[in-house]
């Protein structure tokens, strides 16, 4: 049987037992910091009643650094309670609340889950082009009731984006009935269109679909409809529960193990197909501002100054990650970015000349 590690006031691990298949671990530590500095161990159990802000944010060992430029944003922009829920695999526990407790990170409100990697057995094959995108925290965002959290409504933020508004603004969108997430289209913004036809993004179902094949034309989706990026969005825990939404996205990931109905090769990774097929036709919109992407795109294509001071959220999706070099707009993200205090997270930038 497997053990859960928690860790007290008295920095001791103690055991407790897994109560999910999803999560092998319990909650890390749930920290805050009075005035005088020291640590305390606040309560367990967060819900609706607390009147936060929950964010769910993925935190890989080797992209640790971005997680945390994410949050920090985060927390600088906003007067608004926020609880951060940060899921990790096993690797990775220790140097997320390391990251955490050793910088000044240490005053946010987080637990750190745990997720359990055998629950996507039989649903995702190996991708040896972009192995990045199989990555199984990726997959997270298909399994948020499932996780140890007790919210109607959370928002769901990939690690590669920096938040420049108030995330309250986000939080505050009014879903339509029915509707159990809300998503930004990939047609909904002018100042991008320029841009994206310039580096031939795909930004209809077409280009994340393989419409000769009879499960994906029997679908009745029209090519042509717009597309959007499951990077960020807000959910309706109550209506996805209703709706099943988790069981229709493993049923479609289970379909493309067995069929090849979309390939990583195409779509850019094979968490968004079912995320578009799922959500076709019942998501509610946000503001655009909210979800300026494709900044990791392409290093030599850059947004105007102006137009990004205006954005709310940027985020980097692409090969192109503001951490590497070659990249863009690197300074807006490089201002959120905290030294890793055990030096394995480092940015990759151009030797100087002297």
């Amino acid at each position: 049987h497997k053990f859960l590690r928690k860790k007290s006031r008295k920095n001791t691990l103690l055991p407790c037992p897994c109560h999910l298949s999803l999560l092998v671990t319990c909650p890390c530590l749930f920290t805050g910091f009075d005035p005088g500095g020291a640590p305390r161990v606040v309560k367990e159990t967060v819900s609706e009643a607390d009147n936060v802000i929950p964010i769910i944010i993925c935190a890989s060992e080797e992209r640790l650094g971005a997680t945390m430029a994410t949050i920090n944003s985060i927390h600088s922009n906003t007067d608004a309670s926020v609880f951060f829920y940060i899921v990790t695999l096993r690797d990775a526990v220790k140097l997320t609340r390391q990251y955490i407790q050793k910088t000044k990170l240490r005053r946010i409100k987080y637990k750190i889950l745990e997720f359990n990697p055998m629950v996507l057995k039989g649903k995702v094959k190996p991708d040896s082009s972009r192995p990045d995108l199989l990555h199984p925290l990726n997959f997270v965002r298909f399994y948020l009731p499932l996780l140890d959290i007790n919210h109607k409504r959370v928002i769901y933020l990939d690690d590669d984006v920096i938040v420049q508004g108030d995330i309250k603004d986000l939080f505050d969108i009014k879903l339509k009935p029915g509707h159990a997430a809300a998503f930004a289209t990939d047609c909904d913004l002018p100042p991008t269109h320029e841009m994206v036809r310039s580096i031939g993004m795909q930004t209809t179902y077409m280009g994340f679909l393989d419409y000769r094949k009879q499960e994906i034309r029997e679908l009745g989706i029209n090519p042509s409809d717009c597309s959007f990026n499951p990077g960020v969005f807000v959910a309706d825990i109550n209506e996805w529960k209703k709706q099943k939404i988790t069981k229709q996205l493993e049923k479609w990931m289970e379909e493309n193990f067995k069929q090849n109905i979309y390939s990583s090769a195409v779509a850019g990774g094979v968490a968004t197909p079912p995320m578009l097929i799922v959500f076709h036709d019942k998501y509610t919109t946000i503001d655009p501002l909210w979800h300026v992407r494709h900044l990791g795109w392409s290093p030599d294509t850059r947004y105007s100054d102006n137009f990004l001071q205006e954005a709310h959220l940027l985020h980097w999706n692409g090969r192109f990650k503001p951490w590497r070099y070659p990249g863009v707009h690197l300074d807006l993200w490089e201002k959120w970015f905290i030294p890793d205090p055990t030096r394995r997270f480092h940015l990759v930038r151009p030797e100087s000349d002297d």
